[in-house]
């Protein structure tokens, strides 16, 4: 999947794009609207990006998750092969998962407080009161959306794409690539 991002000046912009979408099958599952008039998106009934859209959330899990993971075989594979400690291999496994996991829940506690790495590049235009609109389609489709919001719509700015994953290793610097 795709991302694709746009930028609107006014909320009625992205009341007109949401109902182009829906009207050729993108359901709200595939675009997200992120702005600071949460209330104006609400009363429109406009999609708001969700708070994993909206942090880096996901991203510091997944990473936690693996620096868990190198930990727990670092630490714990060897005390297991060495049999150091007299416990039964269920314990080892239940102690290995554990620390995989608890590598990626203490790590979201950093993702939540982080605005998401995509929408970094935005802050000032959000701030500024514009409305981000991220459109999620398969690769095959994407010039099917581009043509459909440039030519209903020529005041969305098309800000660039993205793939519609997260990159748990993307760094401080990662950038929306340009359409």
């Amino acid at each position: 999947m795709i991302r694709l991002f746009y930028l609107v000046s006014s909320i009625d912009s992205a009341k007109g794009i949401s109902d182009d979408l829906h009207e050729h099958g993108i359901t709200n599952w595939r675009f997200h609207i992120f702005s600071k008039d949460e209330a104006g998106l609400y009363t429109h009934q406009l999609h708001s990006a969700s708070i994993v859209d909206r942090t880096d959330l996901p991203r510091y899990v997944e990473r936690g998750a693996i620096i868990g993971f190198i930990l727990a075989l670092a630490f714990l594979l060897p005390l297991a092969l060495l049999n150091i400690l007299d416990m039964p291999a269920a314990a080892w496994i239940a102690l290995f998962i554990f620390v995989v996991v608890a590598g990626g829940w203490v790590a979201g506690f950093g993702g939540i407080q982080n605005e998401n790495y995509r929408i970094k590049p935005f802050h000032d235009d959000i701030e500024a009161g514009k409305y981000l609109i991220m459109v999620d389609a398969p690769k095959n489709h994407i010039p099917k959306v581009k043509e459909l919001v440039t030519k209903n719509h020529p005041e969305a700015v098309l800000q660039g794409q993205d793939s519609s994953f997260n990159n748990p290793f993307a760094g401080k610097r990662s950038r929306v690539r340009q359409a």
